[in-house]
C-alpha cells in the first residue's frame, strides 16, 4: 500500500471512531495514534459524557498511547484525526512530540493547523509536527455537517 493509501486506510478507521462518538451524542470526531504501521491507540470525542472539556478525540488518543508506550513523548508516531485540531489539541500534539499529523476536514472556526491559525509552523515554538491535510476530507466533513444539521433541526 502506498503512503496515500495508508493514510486513507487509517483515516477510515478514525471515521469509525467518529461514528462511535456520534452514537453517544458527541460531536463525531475520531482519532488514532499509529507507530511503525500499527494502531496503538484509538479514541473519539467524549467531552459531554466525561464532563471534561479536554476529552477531545486527539487528547484521548494521546493519553492512551502515552500509557501504552510508557512515555509522554510519542516520537515517531502519527496522529490521524477526522477534523483539524483546535489550539488545545495542537498544543498537546506538539508537547507529545508527535512526528506527523494527518487530518481530514478543515475547521474554519477553531482549526489551529492552518484554517484560523497555524501553530504547527509558528517559529517561536520549538517543535513542529509535519501536517498532511485533507485525507478523506469529504466524508469527514460530511459526517460533521450532517450531525450539526440534525442537531439544529431538533
Amino acid at each position: 500500500m502506498n503512503e496515500s493509501g495508508t493514510h486513507s486506510h487509517f483515516m477510515q478507521i478514525a471515521l469509525e471512531q467518529a461514528k462511535l462518538a456520534e452514537s453517544l451524542g458527541e460531536v463525531p470526531v475520531g482519532a488514532l495514534i499509529v507507530k511503525d504501521g500499527e494502531i496503538i491507540a484509538a479514541a473519539h470525542n467524549q467531552p459531554i459524557g466525561l464532563h471534561d472539556p479536554s476529552a477531545h478525540a486527539e487528547i484521548q488518543a494521546i493519553r492512551k498511547a502515552a500509557k501504552i508506550l510508557g512515555n509522554y513523548r510519542l516520537v515517531d508516531c502519527t496522529l490521524y484525526v477526522t477534523l483539524e485540531p483546535c489550539v488545545m489539541c495542537t498544543g498537546a500534539i506538539q508537547h507529545a512530540r508527535i512526528a506527523q499529523l494527518v487530518y481530514g476536514a478543515k475547521d474554519p472556526k477553531t482549526g489551529a493547523c492552518g484554517s484560523v491559525v497555524n501553530l504547527m509552523t509558528e517559529d517561536k515554538l520549538n517543535h513542529h509536527t509535519a501536517v498532511i491535510a485533507g485525507v478523506l476530507a469529504e466524508p469527514c466533513g460530511d459526517m460533521l455537517s450532517q450531525f450539526f444539521k440534525r442537531r439544529r433541526k431538533n
